[in-house]
Order: C-alpha cells, then structure tokens, then sequence
C-alpha cells in the first residue's frame, strides 16, 4: 500500500506529535509498505529550526526507509495567537504543492495529522483525485486549544473557526483520535460513529520495562541521587500551566529530601526560570530536553511524575509522555477534571495515578504526596501499558480498522 503522512510536526523532534508521527512511518515502512512524509524542518519544542536544518528551503531526502520532503516554514521565537496562526498557515502554503504533486505517485491512503487543519483542502482534493482514502488523526485539537486556553479571542472568529473545522471533520473518510474524551469531543463536532476511530499514542514497551533508577543521569542533571526527584520532562509551553509547579516547590523548600526537576524546553521557559530565580529556589533545576536514548532512565529515576495541564487544556490535547510514564511503572500526579479522558482513566483503573483538581497549588501538593506514598514501580501502570498502549499492536489495528 502507499501511504503519504502529512503533518508539521515529525521526526527528528523528541517529544509531542513528532515523535509519534516518525514513529508511526518508519513502522508502516517496516511492514512493507510504500511511505512518504510531507513536514517541516524540526523545530519543537524549542520553538526554532534545528541546527543542520533550514526552515528557507524545500529538501527531500529518504531517511529509515521513508521519503520524507520537509518544507519552508515560519517559526515565531515568541509565539502569539496572531503569530501562531501565521506559523499554521505559513506550512499549509509551503506544502500545498508537494502535496498536490503527489497526485503522480497516486497513494492509496491520505493521513493528515492535526494540527493543523489549514491543511485539509489540499490532503482532500489529493485523496479525491487519486482516489485514496483521506484520514484526519487529531493529536491537538487545535481551535478548541486556542479558544481554551484564551490564546486567540472573539465571539465570530469563534463561530467561524468551530463551524469550519465542523465541516472540514466531516468530509474525511476516517476521523481518529487519541483517547475516549477526544473521540466523544469528535461526536459532538457532528462526526458520525461509522467514521471514528480510537488510534491511541503508545509506548515502545520492552524499552521501558524492568528500568533501574540512574543516580549518575541525576548528578548530571544537578539532582542529588538521596534526594526523591519529581520530574515534570516535556514541553514548557501555556498549555501546561506550569506556574503550579513553581508555586509548590516555593511552599516545599522546606522538605529538603524533595527535589523538582524540570526536564525540557518551550516559549514558556524562560519565564518560569525568572519566576523560580526571583523566589530563590534551590529546590527547583531546570533541565534541557534529554536524548530519547536516556529518557528510560529519566523516567525510572522519577519518584513523582508531574503531568500537568491547565483546565482549558483538558481533552483538547492529551499529554503525550503519560504513555511512558506508565510503561516505566512511575507514579504520575495527574492534574485533569474528573470527567475528562485522564480523570475517567484514573477512575476506571484505581491505584493507575493520582488526580486533582487543574491550576491548584494545594491540589498540587496533595497529589505529590500521594505520589511518594503509592509503591514503585506501579504494578498497575506497567500493566495497563503492556495490555493498551503497546505500540505493535496499536499500529497493526489501527491499519486494519482504516
């Protein structure tokens, strides 16, 4: 079969939609199949072109077995509503061609993977004229993010923006998401049952399992291996509302056995490092974004796992590292309402992590503390990951359900 997978996020970035996106190719190509990527140039979370990248230039080269053309792209150092759309668009006008030329290859299945939607007409009229079979694979839902979390403002650019992705969710063939409360999101949005699909990120398992603590990656991240180390590793952006966590290691610096570690980069970096440099904390490092070749160790070292997201955020996108904080058996404080994917999966599967309230520093607090207390390595995450979030069978169901 040939596949084109069309998204501005991929491989080589480490976190987020990348990741998943590179990995999702290379394993179709390893079944097969006939793979092309149309992306960008990497530049997430860091919010800027990778170095031995160009973000001025079109550049195709085939690399593990897929071909992949990275496109122009406009990235913002500091991104804003206006910037951040400007960002969007700027990849659907650079791409809308290669695209479009794929029309000559003639590829039987069509993946766009969202954000960003500015790019569904040219990935249908693609899959309309090659008669190939379009899928949109929600990994953010992008407008309700933006509304969500008061990024962009107005009661009809709203009503435009809803009523156009509304549309646009209803012309693909397939619609697939990454978690019951982004499905049912997808029902409201007026998708019929007949065309949605769960198509959850996963984890690589065997990599993450029976993983010792690593007292020396500790020390070169500046913990002290005695100390117990809560780790929140991932995108620094608004969406995380991260200012909790600074806010509870200031009420914690007196508990000099725990230590937080932020793991990472993104735009709202910066001000959270003047925000912890201004209230003199000794009890908070910053890190930067580690090789995934590491990231077993990193999360096997982590006493509490701090999965945090402000409120708006809740079932618009859904915190990617979760997976292998699971499949490591870390005890996770997952802040999430009670009815959104990650608060039904806490009540579903007792014992899997501790959830509370969003944006609260107490709630914060209390959900570590019932971290530390819950037993390492948690019996009940590793097997959740083994039975649902392993990546083999994830895949394989997911190309014989489109």
């Amino acid at each position: 079969m040939k596949i084109l997978v069309y998204g501005i996020n991929y491989s080589p970035e480490l976190t987020g939609i990348g990741k998943y996106s590179g990995e999702m190719a290379r394993w179709f190509a390893e079944q097969g199949h006939a793979v092309r990527v149309v992306s960008t140039p990497p530049y997430y979370p860091d919010w800027k072109i990778w170095q031995a990248f160009s973000g001025r230039r079109y550049d195709t080269r085939v690399e593990d077995g897929v071909r992949v053309t990275r496109c122009p792209l406009y990235v913002p150092a500091k991104p804003s509503a206006v910037k951040r759309m400007l960002h969007l668009a700027s990849f659907s006008a650079s791409s809308s061609l290669t695209v479009l030329g794929q029309l000559r290859w003639k590829p039987d299945l069509v993946i766009l993977v969202v954000p960003t939607l500015f790019c569904a007409p040219q990935a249908l009229l693609l899959a309309k004229m090659s008669g190939a079979k379009s899928v949109l694979h929600i990994q953010d839902y992008e407008v309700d993010a933006l509304f969500g979390l008061g990024i962009a403002k107005g009661g009809l650019l709203k009503r435009f923006a809803f009523a156009a992705e509304r549309a646009i969710l209803r012309t693909f063939d397939r619609v697939s998401t990454i978690s019951s409360g982004m499905l049912q999101r997808a029902r409201q949005k007026g998708v019929n049952e007949d065309r949605l699909r769960l198509f959850p990120n996963w984890s690589e398992t065997a990599r993450f399992r029976d993983v010792a603590r690593d007292s020396a990656l500790l020390s070169r991240l500046g913990a002290a291996p005695d100390r117990r180390v809560l780790l929140y590793s991932g995108n620094i952006g608004e969406k995380q509302g991260l200012e909790t966590v600074v806010e509870a290691a200031d009420r914690l610096r007196n508990r000099h056995k725990l230590q937080f570690l932020l793991v990472g980069e993104g735009a709202g970096k910066a001000r959270l490092v003047e925000m912890a440099q201004h209230k003199g904390l000794t009890n908070l490092l910053f890190a930067p974004l580690q090789a995934y070749e590491d990231l077993p160790a990193l999360l096997a070292s982590a006493d509490c796992h701090l999965v945090v997201q402000r409120r708006g955020a809740a079932d618009a996108v859904l915190p990617s590292k979760l997976t292998n904080i699971l499949a490591v058996g870390g005890n996770a404080v997952i802040t999430a309402d009670p009815d959104t994917s990650l608060g039904l999966l806490c009540e579903e599967f007792p014992g899997i992590a501790a959830r509370v309230e969003p944006e609260s520093v107490d709630a914060l607090i209390e959900g570590i503390e019932h971290a530390l207390s819950m037993p390492r390595p948690n019996a009940i995450a590793t097997e959740y990951a083994r039975e649902f979030l392993d990546k083999d069978r994830i895949l394989g169901r997911f190309l014989t359900e489109i």
